[in-house]
């Protein structure tokens, strides 16, 4: 009976730790998939996956994504107002809340899906190159890019920015970022 009831708890305490870890790593294929999409609309400027604007400021416009990576809590669109540069990017919120354990777990988690995606882009295939920076516990910020690694023209600039960042309000969040980048001599 005592072989039954141990037995009947490890499962039970194994399928909580299970459904725990779906939660915070999402599946590859799930978020390679998505992140293909979004990439893929780079393109057109994100035009194609573009929803409802949120807000509307002097420099910028935001807007809600049709198109979320699994685990994020929300996906936005930026449109810059610059002659110099037209170009949107896109955001995924990956993490948002106070434990700053979380936020370094849903930062190296971030970083490993955008190292290990293979991005469908039309009739090619690309990935990420690039290395996680380590975030520093006394250090409020800590960013690291990961550049496609594309023939195409249209991905030349194109990066993938994963940051974790400690609020003004104290709350750590974790953003993916998809956008052109120019060398700092290019500006």
């Amino acid at each position: 009976m005592r072989r039954i009831l141990l037995v009947s708890i490890c499962l039970f305490v194994g399928n909580i730790l299970k459904a725990q870890l779906t939660k915070v790593i999402p599946a590859s294929a799930a978020f390679a998939d998505s992140l293909s999409r979004v990439a893929q609309d780079f393109r057109y400027n994100y035009y194609n996956i573009q929803s409802e604007l949120i807000i509307s400021q002097n420099d910028m416009e935001t807007f809600q994504s049709n198109i979320s990576l699994p685990g994020s809590k929300n996906c936005l669109i930026y449109r810059f107002h610059s002659t110099v540069d037209t170009t949107a990017a896109w955001q995924a919120t990956m993490y948002q809340g106070e434990s700053y354990r979380d936020a370094l777990k849903a930062y190296k988690n971030t970083c490993r899906q955008v190292e290990r995606s293979k991005l469908h882009l039309g009739s090619s295939i690309a990935g990420f190159t690039g290395r996680m920076d380590e975030p520093d516990p006394n250090v409020r910020f800590v960013s690291s890019e990961f550049k496609l690694n594309s023939k195409e023209e249209a991905f030349s600039l194109f990066y993938a920015e994963v940051e974790m960042i400690l609020t003004g309000m104290e709350e750590w969040e974790v953003h993916l970022n998809l956008h052109n980048k120019k060398d700092d001599e290019d500006k």
